[in-house]
């Protein structure tokens, strides 16, 4: 499709932009969370966003409204019938094959032109993109696995330590791609307080603890995690603050786990101001999904857990670069998981370490150089 020039288009029109994400409990949150923050910065430089997205249990649609954008619902299929592709790794996220989701999708957008089709979805590959390219002008790719391929003009891989050459035989010469920790999408919040939090560590004594395992943890590992903490030796003045998901499935227990602990804990959902929790905490216990660049722009040291595969390799990088320990789960979790938050919250210059070589890997400005390139491509600018 040879997309219109940016001078052909009326002024007065707003590009529109669809993004394609799913959220629920297999797939968790993080992509559409990712997505929102994207279509937040494309909004405030005067884009019309909106979000087609299948509703799984554990979907997000209702926080996609309340963040003030239209969703358009796709049914999934009734339990046990998941459609019959299974070539890619994550084909089940899907729950429909290819091919219906694809021609949903068209119908879902409807006559109105679409300048960005935006696409997070590990469970798409070339053939859903070639199918939907006569519906916009672009076509964009958020990706972490670099494991298909894509037919794409602009492609985003916010992982640690990516090459371009991982991606370069699975995209089109032309597409363009953005890879590495410095272009996380990141709300500006935590730019704007990557000032504050670097220059609070840098005094006083640690004693706040952090504890976000992502926005469903089916497995409950929040509480394994809070039963470890109730046997460690940590300073009397030690406050935890605990933050879920609207659908985490444990939260009922994780709150009685947590007030049967010596210290101050409290635990919180639907939280807004994310980034003000990690700039007052001196230590994180967090998953190794897209939070892990949130702590990284505010310089917070992270113990990590793996609590999906395809976290394993951010996670491990980042604790080669010594910006976090990891803590695979296992029989002796409890024990192993002790002894590191011992190790660190007495020992404030292992702790002050950590924080720089975190800050270092990302300073949440990368979204907004995302949206640049966004709005370049049609002649406009963010």
């Amino acid at each position: 499709m040879n997309p219109m020039p940016p001078s052909h288009r009326p002024p007065s029109n707003r590009y529109n932009v669809v993004f394609r994400a799913d959220a629920s409990i297999d797939i968790g949150t993080g992509h559409i969370m990712r997505c929102l923050t994207l279509a937040d910065m494309l909004t405030e430089a005067g884009f019309e966003c909106r979000f087609i997205c299948r509703a799984h249990t554990g979907n997000l649609s209702g926080l996609i409204r309340q963040r003030g954008f239209a969703v358009s619902e796709l049914q999934p299929e009734p339990e046990g019938d998941t459609g019959n592709e299974r070539d890619l790794p994550h084909s089940h996220w899907l729950r429909v094959d290819w091919q219906k989701d694809a021609r949903q999708t068209i119908a879902a957008i409807g006559d109105a032109p679409v300048d960005w089709l935006i696409v997070d979805h590990y469970a798409l590959d070339i053939r859903w993109e070639r199918f939907l390219r006569s519906s916009t002008r672009y076509l964009m790719v958020l990706d972490d696995l670099a494991d298909r391929e894509h037919d794409c003009d602009l492609l985003l891989d916010q992982s640690l330590g990516r090459a371009s050459n991982d991606y370069r035989p699975l995209v089109p010469t032309h597409c363009q791609i953005l890879v590495g920790a410095r272009f996380a999408l990141l709300r500006p919040q935590f730019a704007l307080k990557r000032s504050y939090s670097l220059a609070r560590r840098r005094q006083g004594v640690p004693r706040r603890l952090l504890v976000t395992l992502g926005g469903v943890d089916r497995e409950n590992v929040t509480e394994r995690v809070l039963c470890a903490l109730e046997q460690c030796a940590l300073p009397n003045a030690t406050e935890i603050t605990v933050v879920m998901g609207q659908h985490a499935p444990w939260a009922d227990a994780v709150r009685e786990r947590a007030a049967q602990l010596p210290w101050k804990t409290t635990v919180m959902s639907n939280v807004n101001d994310m980034a003000g929790l990690m700039s007052d905490a001196d230590l994180a216990i967090g998953a190794a999904g897209s939070t892990s660049w949130e702590r990284c722009a505010l310089g917070v040291p992270t113990i990590l857990m793996v609590l999906a595969e395809n976290q394993r390799e951010v996670a491990q990088k980042l604790a080669i670069e010594g910006a976090a320990k990891v803590v695979e789960l296992g029989t002796d979790f409890d024990s192993r998981l002790g002894r590191i938050v011992e190790s660190l919250i007495w020992n404030k210059m292992a702790l002050d370490g950590m924080s720089e070589r975190a800050a270092a890997i990302c300073d949440g400005e990368g979204g907004l150089e995302v949206a640049r390139q966004i709005a370049y491509r049609l002649g406009s600018r963010v």
